[in-house]
C-alpha cells in the first residue's frame, strides 16, 4: 500500500516509521527544510513541496496513493489537503488530524474527510474507557457515513451475559468487531458466548448507539419474571 502523509513533524514521521514497519511506501511531504529529517526516517520517500498545491500534489503522484494522511499541526492545511486528495486525485482513503476540537465538526466528507483523528477526544474517551462499565464510549469517528468505533464494557448485571453472539438481535447498522477479555482478543463468532467484563468494539451509526447502549445494558429482574 502507498501512503502521503503531509506533514513531517513528530506526529506524520512517527506514522511513517509504523507503516514502513508493517511494509507499505510512504511519502512525506512537508514544505518547511527544517522539517526534512531523512535520516530520521531513511526507508520514506521525502518531498520539500507545499501539500496545498496542485503542482506540488502532482510532483508526489497523489493518484497512485491508497491513502492520504493530513497530519499537520494546522487544521486548514489538513482540510485543504484532505479535500484535493479526494476531489483532484481520488484517493480511496483519506485520514486528517483534528487539532483544535471546536474544528471536528469540520472534518467530514464534505471536505473528504473519511477518518477524522482527536487527540484530545481520543484522550479522554481512553480515560472513559478505563472507568466506564455499561456505558458506551465513542473511540473514533468515521465521517465518511456517519459511523463511529465505540466501546462499551458489558456489565455483570447485563442481560446478555452468558448469550451466545449469534443469538444477539443487534441492532440494524452495527457491527461487533472484537471482544477483548482480559488479555485474549477475540473474533466474534456466532458460537461465541458473551460475559461480563468482556469489552465490546463496534462499528455503529450514531443514530444507533443509543440503542446499542440500551441493549447491552439491560438488568435482570431480581424476581427472574
Amino acid at each position: 500500500m502507498r501512503v502521503s502523509i503531509a506533514g513531517a513533524g513528530a506526529v506524520g514521521r512517527s506514522i511513517a516509521a509504523e507503516l514502513l514497519e508493517n511494509g507499505h511506501e510512504v511519502l512525506l511531504i512537508d514544505k518547511a527544510p527544517t522539517a526534512i529529517s531523512v535520516e530520521r526516517v531513511p526507508m520514506a520517500e521525502w518531498l520539500l513541496a507545499d501539500a496545498c498545491e496542485i503542482t506540488s500534489l502532482d510532483e508526489a503522484a497523489l493518484q497512485r496513493c491508497n491513502v492520504v494522511i493530513a497530519a499537520t499541526g494546522d487544521d486548514k492545511v489538513n482540510l485543504v489537503v484532505s479535500l484535493l486528495a479526494k476531489t483532484e486525485y481520488g484517493v480511496p482513503r483519506v485520514v486528517a488530524r483534528v487539532n483544535n476540537p471546536k474544528n471536528e465538526w469540520l472534518f467530514n466528507e464534505s471536505w473528504g474527510v473519511d477518518v477524522a483523528v482527536s487527540t484530545p477526544r481520543l484522550m479522554s474517551a481512553l480515560v472513559e474507557e478505563a472507568v466506564s462499565v455499561g456505558d458506551l464510549v465513542r473511540l473514533l469517528r468515521f465521517s465518511h457515513g456517519d459511523a463511529n468505533l465505540v466501546e462499551l464494557t458489558l456489565p455483570p448485571e447485563s442481560a446478555l451475559a452468558g448469550t451466545l453472539v449469534g443469538d444477539v438481535a443487534w441492532p440494524e447498522d452495527t457491527s461487533l468487531v472484537t471482544i477483548i477479555r482480559g488479555t485474549r482478543v477475540l473474533t466474534p463468532s456466532p458460537e461465541e458466548t458473551l460475559e461480563s467484563g468482556d469489552e465490546l468494539l463496534f462499528v455503529a451509526a450514531q443514530a444507533r448507539e443509543e440503542q446499542l447502549e440500551d441493549l447491552l445494558s439491560v438488568r435482570r429482574d431480581p424476581s427472574g419474571d
